[in-house]
């Protein structure tokens, strides 16, 4: 028996769902069950009940859950404060941030940061939500700025800051390029570019509820990972895209972004942003961003 294996089972627990759980863990599903599968077979004992349609914990697998926990939590805690030590040497922040972060508020955040604090190194990692939140609970990461998932996880702080603004990415030739701004009605005719919703659930969202919110049906034309290949597929003519404000900072060429035009009496969606750590460790170079972040705030949240 491994720790990875009690993650992987633990993910499962989680979930009741191996995908999903999978995808936590930022692993294959059939890695993943096979972890859980050598872990029942070390233990001699069935853990999971499998069926086609759900997954669900047998007695042995609910006996194990809450130990298991406990493992890992005093695992994680025992790495993070043995990597404290080492940072006292040669203090390291280790941030992630997903993209639009990190082309719009780093650039602002850590020039302050190292004004204030010169002698703290800093590691940026650029991922999705998704990869960012299992980076932190085996403790690779001290803070990621993301988007709030659905289902929150208890051992994790989130900090709401501010949401960032939608606007559309526009090829240069485009009829609508030189607008000042346009509504969702102007776009219903448009060929759609959106992110894949099981790696980007909130920006893909963003594109849909805009469209519903003002009673239209979003036209989809192609799907894409990454924000640097869908503004890159705008630029080609393929395609329009709804993308956070701070996209803009992507150098793309052939692209312009207009804001869009929220319709008196129907509510704007916003992709909000959180700061996330993990709760009850202390780290006060991590407490020390946390400060600047808290000073400049307003000044970074006019940007978004």
């Amino acid at each position: 028996m491994n720790l990875l294996q009690l993650r992987c089972f633990l993910a499962v627990a989680d979930t009741l769902h191996f995908g999903r759980a999978a995808q936590r863990l930022d692993m294959l599903p059939a890695s993943l069950g096979r972890h859980v599968r050598n872990l029942e077979e070390h233990l001699g004992t069935s853990l999971v009940s499998r069926t086609t349609r759900n997954v669900a914990l047998t007695d042995a697998g609910a006996s194990l859950m809450e130990g298991a926990r406990d493992l890992i939590d005093r695992a994680d805690r025992l790495e993070h404060e043995f990597r404290q030590l080492e940072r006292i040497r040669t203090p390291v922040l280790r941030v992630g941030a997903i993209d639009s972060v990190a082309a719009g508020l780093m650039p602002q955040l850590l020039p302050h940061f190292r004004s204030e604090h010169p002698g703290v190194r800093i590691e940026l990692v650029e991922q999705k939500t998704i990869r960012l939140l299992p980076r932190l609970l085996s403790g690779r990461l001290d803070i990621a700025f993301v988007r709030p998932p659905e289902v929150f996880d208890q051992r994790l702080t989130f900090r709401p800051l501010f949401s960032e603004t939608p606007v559309v990415a526009l090829p240069t030739t485009h009829r609508l390029a030189r607008r000042e701004s346009v509504r969702i009605a102007d776009l219903v005719d448009e060929p759609l570019i959106v992110p894949d919703r099981g790696s980007r659930p909130h920006s893909h969202d963003l594109t849909i509820k805009l469209f519903l919110q003002s009673g239209f049906t979003a036209r989809i034309a192609q799907v894409a990972d990454e924000k640097q290949t869908i503004v890159g597929l705008v630029g080609t003519g393929i395609g329009i895209a709804i993308v956070p404000r701070w996209t803009s900072r992507l150098a793309v060429t052939d692209v312009r972004y207009v804001p869009i035009e929220i319709t008196p009496g129907v509510p704007s969606y916003r992709l909000s942003l959180s700061a996330v750590w993990l709760k009850g460790v202390r780290d006060e170079t991590r407490d020390q961003l946390l400060g600047t972040l808290e000073r400049h705030l307003a000044e970074y949240a006019a940007t978004a």
